[in-house]
């Protein structure tokens, strides 16, 4: 029996991934890549990898569709039987130190050599080179040296993490995807793969294109806390209310500004008549506080939230979910009783399937996963070795 055809859905439809498992961005660049449809094999290690302490497959939720199998990559006869998935696939990713692959016998060189078209995909922290590349390093640390986490925070407070979303998952998941999705358009025409070194420290900078040309137009003051989008400014920021919940409002145009004034009464305050003199900020904020803590989060959602003030209640993770807004475009959903968002972005034409829960690590999921790689006698043939679990 050959290999069944992809029945994966929406634009990326018939793309075939290899994932080295990992943890950190790699895992959720696949997870992107075939939430849009891709079919992605994940080889995991015989014993798997994750990070902190064990929980249930159902709550990895960067696992979602895509099923596992588990082998030894020390043994030469799983590296032989990755090969031979490398050799039907349109890319690979893995997410170790520089030349770990190389040493397993999975390096760029051998991949390319066995499938010319191969786009090989690498993320790493630190990049493929340079002086820190061999240097454990962590999220943190990634968006420190690239000048984005001294610009978050408070006016006064030491800079604020961002959780690990920008350097994880914005510099390296998306941009990851990103470069895998030009590198295989290219080989499409070439016939030729390649590496793509996805560093987070990269993506970072990138990320940062548009607020580094505002600092060197001096337009974005080194002060963190004192500048129009990080809490600087008294209209664009987070105010308590009367329940202690809050809400952000962000009225940068001036029209929208004048409408948020109008309805909370402020439209003849002195400290706020000129909102771009920043002398009157710290006193601007305080009238602003102050009337927004007259009334609970949810009085001043419902009351302005669907006008053009730019005004939304901060919610939390299991509040997001209940947002009518959010309900109606389906931003997120059930399985299996946990909720998870949904794949994005949307297509039209091509739409996405609604998404499989996150395989349980075993031998039938395994093989069930084989079987759009490999013929049935070569899985029986690795699975009688003991190969992989």
């Amino acid at each position: 029996m050959m290999p069944a055809a992809p029945s994966r859905k929406g634009p990326l439809a018939g793309i075939k991934i290899v994932e080295i498992a990992g943890i950190g961005p790699g895992p959720l660049a696949a997870m992107f890549l075939a939430d849009l449809g891709a079919t992605v094999i994940r080889v995991d290690r015989k014993e798997p990898s994750g990070l902190g302490a064990p929980r249930p497959v159902q709550f990895d939720l960067g696992l979602r569709n895509r099923k596992s199998i588990r082998v030894d990559l020390k043994d030469p006869a799983a590296v032989e039987m990755v090969m031979e998935l490398i050799a039907d696939a349109d890319a690979l990713i893995e997410g170790f130190r520089p030349g770990v692959m190389e040493r397993l016998g999975l390096g760029p060189d051998a991949c390319l050599a066995r499938n010319a078209r191969l786009v090989y995909g690498r993320v790493t922290g630190w990049g493929q080179d340079g002086p820190l590349s061999q240097v454990a390093g962590h999220d943190l640390n990634y968006i420190s040296i690239t000048g984005a986490l001294n610009a978050m925070g408070r006016a006064g407070q030491a800079p604020t993490p961002p959780l690990n979303v920008l350097g994880d998952y914005a510099g390296g998941s998306l941009y990851l995807a990103f470069g895998l999705l030009a590198g295989i358009l290219e080989a499409r025409g070439s016939g030729q793969g390649q590496v793509v070194d996805a560093a987070m420290v990269d993506g970072v900078a990138s990320i940062m294109t548009v607020t580094m040309g505002l600092h060197a137009a001096g337009m974005l003051s080194k002060e963190r806390g004192t500048n129009l989008l990080d809490t600087g400014a008294p209209f664009y920021e987070v105010y308590a209310c009367a329940d202690s919940k809050y809400i952000s409002i962000g009225p940068i145009e001036s029209k929208f500004y004048k409408l948020l004034l109008d309805k909370l009464g402020l439209q003849d305050h002195p400290l706020l008549l000129d909102p771009m003199n920043r002398e009157n900020w710290p006193e601007a904020k305080q009238a602003l506080a102050a009337r927004f803590r007259e009334r609970t989060r949810d009085e001043w959602a419902r009351e302005l939230g669907e006008l053009d003030v730019c005004l939304a209640p901060v919610l939390d993770f299991d509040e997001a979910s209940l947002h009518p807004h959010l309900q109606a475009r389906g931003t997120f959903f059930d399985l299996d009783g946990v909720t998870h968002p949904a794949p994005g972005p949307r297509f039209s034409r091509t739409p996405a399937a609604r998404p499989d829960a996150p395989a349980p690590l075993n031998t039938d999921n395994a093989i069930a996963a084989l079987r759009a790689w490999l013929p049935d006698e070569r899985i029986e043939a690795w699975r009688a070795r003991g190969t992989f679990i």
